[in-house]
């Protein structure tokens, strides 16, 4: 969608240090005051609902008031939910709103079902908004709101954007093509001078949003699916996405962003096993090979089993082994035909890929099978046997598969969950490479627009959901074309392992993915296909995916045995660091001739990193990058880690500016920093 004021990228970030007086103080971010006067306004008046919807021709706004409600409370740990249900006494339809307060952050979510209780086929349903809500007392002054890009396999994936809300203006974005943050992420920062509101969208189809600044003193953000115009037959029910907000304050536009960070890690993460989930160092085992082969359509078992003992002969010892698309029986030479038969190729694995799950277990290491359950291209099983589960184009190869059939759901709930459990996969890899949503919408009748959609996400979560039942210690990494289904939703439930398609492995494009995302989602991961230490660093995030090439030859690139060692050693090192509180510290550019320079701090840890690159064709030496959230009255112990220099330094001088120098382009530089009084 396109802004009525002109996107820009962030040209600048604000690194003066007019922020606060001492460092980032995650309770001072609180705005409690602010979730509370949003619960006053909202939840403790039912007819003042922050949703809304036009149902028979009317807006809901003049029907919820007149319609008899009820409400319910219950504490559950951290969180309070409130249910309202409103009746409509002439048709019996039944809107249901689920509201979640969390005692430990400021924050609020809620979810809508409509159900239709009636004995006759509802009046229409449409425009459906989860948020309709104006906030009349904005600060005044600017205002900005701050959003990325999502993925679109392009070195731009999750760049930064800041569009400048004057008074009139207003902002229109959203996603495309069915998947959630195809070229839109669903997080976004609406920031004025001293508070702000973070901002989520969950739902895993297509979803838009605006938001404006009608007056000095009000911002509205209106946020929904795309479409929606349907009637419900009688006992039918479906949900709509789900909303969070997070109230913050503060000087500087960060501290919402890490706050909202926090709140993920507390609430919106997997955990297996009930730990937060630990990204994981995953490796490549059996790809490669000539045309014909691709991706993984030439791997066998002993090729598979000896590459997992050759990383272990050499001391290379990844936390997973990971085998991506083309495992599967597949007449075609290419992976991309076989999808919809999910069984090994028994010439390549005659023994299933047990043997695999087997070795990855007798090492303590996990093991990452790819799928993509919801492509079916034309000849495969499913499509030979079940075509009355999947949904055609004219002219198209692929199908879809029907993720809101029930019936077809819970077949690949079984079929897959038992494949897992045999094989010993303990990391479910799920692709999705197509835009659903002309597959969704041949579904829909003129007076059901939208259905064919909801269903699909539904069922998409119910079968996720389990999975994570069925498989003890399951984790699911979302991949879906490379980092375009990452939203409030998915988060929750998986970690995007490969957050982009965009020229894999290339380090200074994996720099700008970073710079992004990691202002949203602290858990990502990309790919490494260099051991080199400045290529290797652009790859660490979070989850880092190896495809090192160890069997270096006279007739192929040698191999830095211990450049590698010493990534994997770093990597296990720094990981904890990039849950912390994060700040980029330099401007955002896709340009090669610029630095990139990112800081991760713990406060409550007291120490922190940062991570630099000066890029192949940057020209200056040196930087001076101050840094965030600490406390200007204490000394810091601080690393140059490459160096081997360590020198004292007062928080105030560091918020005024680290001097950083890398004396060679396409170099990185590591610092560490501690407080020590």
């Amino acid at each position: 969608m396109r802004s009525k004021i002109g996107l820009v990228f962030v040209a600048t970030i604000a690194l003066a240090l007019s922020a606060a007086a001492a460092g980032f103080d995650p309770a001072a971010a609180h705005d409690k005051a602010g979730r509370d006067k949003f619960v006053a306004a909202h939840i403790d008046r039912p007819e003042e609902a922050p949703f809304s919807f036009v149902y028979g021709g009317r807006p809901s706004s003049a029907l919820l008031a007149k319609w008899p409600s009820t409400t319910e409370t219950k504490t559950d740990g951290l969180k309070t939910l409130t249910t309202v249900v409103y009746t409509d006494p002439a048709t019996r339809l039944r809107v249901t709103v689920v509201y979640t307060l969390y005692s430990d952050y400021p924050a609020v979510e809620w979810v809508v079902r409509f159900k239709n209780e009636g004995r006759a086929d509802s009046p229409i349903i449409e425009n459906i908004l989860i948020s309709a809500l104006r906030f009349d007392d904005w600060p005044a002054g600017p205002a900005t709101l701050h959003r990325a890009r999502g993925s679109d396999a392009l070195r731009t994936d999750f760049a930064p954007l800041a569009d400048i809300l004057t008074d009139g203006s207003e902002v229109a974005f959203g996603t495309r093509g069915g998947r959630s943050s195809d070229a839109a992420l669903p997080f976004f920062n609406i920031a004025a001078p001293s508070r702000g509101v973070m901002a989520a969208v969950g739902w895993t189809g297509r979803w838009k949003a605006m938001v404006k600044k009608p007056a000095a003193s009000q911002v509205s953000l209106d946020a929904g699916m795309e479409t929606t115009h349907f009637r419900l037959h009688p006992g039918e029910e479906v949900r709509s996405p789900s909303m969070c907000l997070l109230f913050w304050k503060g000087a500087d536009r960060f501290d919402g962003h890490n706050l909202f960070r926090r709140f993920v890690l507390a609430h919106h993460s997997p955990r297996p096993n009930g730990k937060l989930v630990e990204p994981p160092l995953s490796h490549g085992v059996g790809f490669g090979g000539p045309a014909p082969c691709n991706e993984y359509t030439c791997a066998t078992e002993g090729y598979v089993l000896s590459m997992i003992d050759r990383l272990g002969q050499f001391g290379l010892e990844p936390e997973a082994f990971w085998i991506d698309a083309g495992w599967y029986e597949n007449a075609s030479p290419s992976w991309w035909d076989g999808v919809g038969t999910w069984s090994p190729d028994k010439k390549r694995f005659p023994r299933g890929l047990k043997p695999i799950g087997d070795a990855a277990r007798s090492k303590g290491k996990r093991f990452v099978l790819w799928f993509e359950p919801e492509r079916v291209y034309e000849g495969t099983r499913l499509d030979r046997e079940h075509p009355e589960w999947l949904i055609r184009l004219p002219d198209n190869p692929d199908r879809v598969f029907n993720l809101g059939n029930p019936e077809a759901r819970a077949w690949m709930i079984d079929h897959v969950s038992k494949l897992l459990l045999a094989e010993g996969v303990t990391i479910y890899r799920q692709d999705f490479n197509i835009n659903a949503l002309p597959y969704w919408r041949t579904l829909d009748a003129p007076d059901r627009v939208g259905i064919a959609e909801i269903r699909h996400i539904e069922g998409l979560y119910a079968y996720w959901d389990a999975l994570l039942t069925k498989v003890p210690g399951l984790l699911i990494d979302n991949c879906a074309g490379g980092g375009r289904r990452i939203d409030l939703e998915t988060i929750s439930r998986s970690i995007p392992l490969w957050r982009t398609d965009s020229q894999p492995c290339e380090p200074n494009g994996e720099q700008g993915h970073t710079y992004g995302l990691q202002l949203y989602v602290p858990f990502s991961g990309t790919g490494n296909n260099d051991p080199r230490r400045y290529a290797f660093r652009s790859a660490m995030s979070g989850a880092t995916v190896l495809a090192w090439n160890v069997n270096g030859t006279v007739n192929a690139p040698a191999f830095d045995l211990a450049a590698a060692l010493a990534d994997i050693a770093e990597f296990k090192a720094l990981r904890p660091f990039f849950a912390a509180d994060y700040y980029p510290l330099t401007e955002y550019s896709t340009s090669d001739e610029s630095w990139a320079a990112f800081q991760w701090d713990r406060p409550e840890e007291r120490d922190g990193i940062v991570l630099a690159f000066r890029r192949n064709g940057a020209l200056e030496a040196a930087k001076t990058l101050a840094l965030h959230g600490l406390d200007p009255g204490a000394d810091y112990e601080v690393s140059f880690e490459d160096y081997g220099l360590v020198v004292v330094k007062s928080g105030r001088e560091l918020r005024t500016g680290l001097a950083l120098k890398i004396p060679q382009a396409d170099t990185s530089l590591l610092v560490k920093y501690r407080r020590i009084k």
